[in-house]
C-alpha cells in the first residue's frame, strides 16, 4: 500500500513539473529589468513662477556586466518591453517551483541514506 501511494504522489508531482515545462514552451521574448516613467518639471519661460511639464519619458533600466544599463524607449515600445519584462518574471517564478518539484520527485523517487535514531539524553 505504501508503494501505491508513493507512485501516485510522483505522479501527481511529475504532471505538476509537466504542466510548467508547458508554461516555459509558450514563453514570449523575455527581458530583465525595470520601466520607469518620468516627467520633468522646470521653470516656465513664458510664466514666471510657474513650472512647465516635459513628457512623459519612459526609460528601460537594467543590470549588465555588474553596472546599470539605462536605455530611453519610444512610447510605442513600452508595451512590448514591459511584457518581455513581465515573461521573465513568469520565467523566474516557474524555474523556482521547478527547482522545488524537482527535489520533491528526486526524494520520492530515490532511496535517501537511513537516519539514525536519536539517542535521548536525560
Amino acid at each position: 500500500m505504501r508503494t501505491q501511494n508513493k507512485t501516485s504522489e510522483l505522479r501527481t508531482l511529475q504532471g505538476k513539473f509537466d504542466r510548467l515545462r508547458k508554461r516555459l514552451a509558450r514563453l514570449d521574448p523575455i527581458l530583465v529589468g525595470t520601466i520607469t516613467e518620468r516627467t520633468i518639471l522646470r521653470d516656465d519661460p513664458d510664466r514666471p513662477g510657474e513650472k512647465k511639464s516635459f513628457g512623459p519619458y519612459y526609460q528601460w533600466t537594467f543590470k549588465e556586466e555588474g553596472k546599470t544599463v539605462t536605455v530611453n524607449l519610444s512610447a510605442d515600445q513600452v508595451k512590448p518591453f514591459q511584457k518581455a519584462i513581465d515573461q521573465n518574471r513568469l520565467l523566474e517564478q516557474t524555474a523556482e517551483d521547478m527547482r522545488a518539484l524537482s527535489r520533491q520527485i528526486l526524494d520520492a523517487s530515490t532511496v535517501g541514506v537511513k537516519r539514525r535514531k536519536n539517542a535521548k539524553s536525560d
